[in-house]
């Protein structure tokens, strides 16, 4: 399957607060809220929602397809997915503006606060995957990822005009999306994800209830954090993956991209849905034992060991199809 993945791409500036941002809050002082976290180190990263799932794809033995807009600074940057399998011919490279970064704080019960300024992204909203689909191999499926609003907005339209599976993923800009965007965004799309909150932001801004939204996609899978992931499709019972028992969770930035990546390189070998959870799964738990998103590296023999660990050895043997293509 030739999987196009549309979204961020950035630099993430990770930061560690020895304590809980909880303490910091007073109840009633919240309307107007001040406030400086002393932290305890700095790691600059390469991160960016897109260039995530593409790497993590292209470390599980894919090529997929990045789409969207970076600084004159990303060289080094696409040195380095290139080497990880990541086709990057379709990144558009800004002539005035600098690559994307996040800036994100994490507190020791893995709380975050982020920011993210969006630099040569807004330039995504002027790629056009009609010209795309043109120059490169047709994708059977797009990921419409965290990207410039305007940008998710015209790939989703796109993507209906130009009869093209495709996932909704729009996760941290559920925050800027108002709920006829979000509606736009999520009604066709093939898969939708989201995390636990989200997917009750998504309820809150659209109306929708989750059997609204289940009439407007063929699959919704919610990521759980500890407790794995839910799939509900359709008329089907809600099936529930668990996470991988005894994961140490050293940063949990990119563990949602992970799943992401492990999920539709199980999705692409055609495996069953709690079969792509699994390996979704596995491949975050990898993710958030490292520091920054892309900092782990997936041994097939390892992945497949923590899968039977996890799940038994039928469950490894029905996801190792997924993975014979990895380096």
């Amino acid at each position: 399957m030739r999987i196009a993945v549309t979204g961020s791409i950035a630099t993430d500036h990770l930061m560690a607060f020895p304590g809980r941002f909880a303490d910091q809050l007073i109840p009633d002082q919240l309307a107007h809220v001040s406030l400086s976290f002393l932290v305890d180190g700095l790691d600059v990263r390469r991160g960016g929602v897109a260039a995530n799932i593409a790497f993590g794809l292209g470390s599980l033995g894919l090529r997929p397809l990045l789409v969207g807009a970076v600084g004159t600074d990303f060289a080094e940057y696409e040195v380095w997915l290139k080497e990880h399998g990541v086709d990057t011919g379709a990144v558009r490279v800004s002539a005035e503006r600098q690559t994307a970064r996040f800036m994100c704080i994490t507190d020791e019960d893995a709380n975050q606060i982020a920011s993210f300024y969006a630099g040569a992204m807004e330039e995504a909203r002027d790629i056009d995957l009609w010209q795309l689909v043109g120059a490169w191999d047709r994708p059977d499926l797009v990921l419409v990822c965290p990207n410039d609003p305007a940008a998710m907005v015209r790939h989703t339209a796109e993507c209906r005009q130009l009869g093209l599976p495709f996932a909704a993923d729009p996760s941290q800009q559920l925050a800027r999306l108002d709920g006829d965007q979000i509606r736009e965004l999520v009604s066709g799309a093939r898969w939708l994800l989201t995390n636990e909150y989200e997917a009750a932001l998504l309820l809150e801004r659209t109306g929708w209830t989750r059997d609204d939204v289940l009439e407007r996609v063929d699959t919704w899978v919610t990521t759980l954090g500890g407790d794995g992931a839910r799939i509900d499709s359709g008329n089907e019972a809600t099936r529930t993956v668990a996470a991988v028992p005894g994961t140490e969770v050293t940063d949990p930035t990119g563990g949602g991209d992970a799943f992401r990546a492990g999920f539709f390189a199980a999705v692409s070998a055609k495996l069953p849905l709690e079969a792509a959870a699994r390996l979704g799964c596995v491949t975050a738990a990898s993710a958030l034992g490292a520091v920054g998103s892309q900092a782990y590296g997936l041994d097939r023999d390892a992945l497949l060991a923590t899968v039977s660990r996890a799940y038994g050895s039928e469950a490894a043997q029905e996801i190792a199809p997924a993975l014979h293509d990895m380096p």
